[in-house]
């Protein structure tokens, strides 16, 4: 692994990457690659990190164009641990710390270099999600989203003076952007005599930092709120233990043992067919016993004992009865919607005029007008209301 070059392992590591975000995330061959590229990152960092490439005493001038572009490793490790597959919760938890810790790594880098602009850093450090006004927090993600925004265009058009724009109609991932921006033997020949695109590419460089800075926060309010989901999901039961052969014969066993005894087996307790039919309805008349004979006889013998009262009316007798009690209400229901109630049979009754009939009707309705004017009067509205009085 020493043998390879920090531009060729870095490149290599990145177009692994890339192959990966444009695959399933969950088909074998994708974390293949995934896994390659982990391991091609990881072992660039720590040859990034044993060759002190970056010290906390220099500033960003004292680093070179070359070297600029490793700032970008754990940015690249974040977001390739990102898809990284996990089968239970805490294995990807454990993913999205590691995701995070990178992130973290890496901004602390480029605020220690000052390569962020104060207003920038103002800006993409906010949380949307803690902004209560609607209108406010709307317009904190437009100028987060138009900061990216510019960032990109200014990145293709410095590209364009370096002739390294993607085929048109194309899309370019992140990981082909940085991979377009490593040096190669025939870039070392040409910069060794042309100080102008050295500028050029550190200018690209910068703005890409600056480009990655923003979404590296972005991504970290997104883990964030996948930890919060995760550590507060229910546990997941453990997996069964692995059966034994005699515990399967056992529970074969078991489960015929069960089936001759549930009202709905297939042949039926007596061997005459099911008792139920899929929805549950009795498909024939049954009675449940004991399954000794001494019992059966038992139960047989005492119908129809000494003690065994008889009934002495009929079902229909009864109802008979408790109707003629006045016990039984009738009416209601939706016959009872088209027939007209005894205040509204008074008041027709009333109209018929010229007949003795409708004048004795009339009468009544005065009457009945009459005492329920006085009552209004004597029991104003809410004069009963001695439980809850406004």
């Amino acid at each position: 692994m020493e043998s390879v070059s920090l531009p060729a392992l870095f490149s290599r590591g990145l177009q692994d990457a890339s192959n990966a975000f444009n695959q399933s995330a969950f088909e074998e061959s994708t974390q293949d690659l995934i896994r390659s590229s982990l391991t091609d990152l990881k072992s660039l960092s720590s040859r990034v990190l044993g060759l002190s490439l970056f010290s906390p005493n220099e500033t960003l001038e004292d680093i070179s164009t070359r070297d600029l572009l490793y700032l970008l490793v754990p940015y690249a490790l974040s977001e390739v641990q990102g898809r990284v597959g996990a089968a239970r919760n805490d294995e990807r938890i454990i993913s999205l710390n590691r995701s995070q810790k990178y992130l973290f790594t890496f901004i602390s880098h480029l605020e220690n270099y000052e390569i962020i602009p104060e207003s920038e850093r103002a800006l993409h450090t906010q949380d949307p999600a803690k902004i209560k006004d609607p209108a406010s927090r709307r317009d904190l993600k437009i100028k987060q989203y138009q900061r990216e925004k510019d960032l990109r265009g200014r990145i293709e058009t410095v590209r364009k003076r370096r002739g390294q724009l993607p085929v048109e109609g194309a899309t370019e991932s992140d990981f082909q952007l940085i991979n377009s921006l490593l040096p190669n033997k025939a870039d070392d020949e040409e910069e060794e005599e042309d100080t102008e695109s050295d500028d050029i590419l550190r200018e690209t460089i910068l703005l890409l930092l600056r480009l990655c800075y923003a979404q590296a926060h972005s991504q970290l309010l997104n883990l964030s709120q996948e930890l919060d989901l995760l550590q507060n999901a229910p546990r997941m039961p453990p997996p069964p233990p692995p059966s034994r052969p005699e515990d399967d014969r056992r529970g074969k066993e078991r489960a015929a043992e069960g089936d001759m005894w549930k009202l709905d087996a297939p042949r039926g307790v007596d061997g005459r067919g099911p008792l139920l039919d899929p929805d549950g309805k009795p498909l024939r008349p049954f009675t449940i016993l004991p399954s000794g004979s001494s019992d059966r006889a038992r139960l047989a013998a005492q119908v129809f004992g000494p003690g065994h009262r008889l009934p002495t009316m009929s079902i229909d007798e009864y109802l008979q009865i408790e109707q003629e009690r006045g016990n039984i209400l009738t009416g209601g229901g939706p016959a009872s919607e088209s027939t007209l109630t005894s205040s509204e049979q008074l008041t027709l009754d009333s109209e018929m005029d010229g007949t003795t009939d409708g004048a004795e009707k009339e009468e009544m309705k005065r009457l009945k007008d009459e005492n329920w004017a006085r009552f209004t009067d004597e029991n104003p509205k809410g004069a009963g209301n001695t439980m809850n009085r406004g």
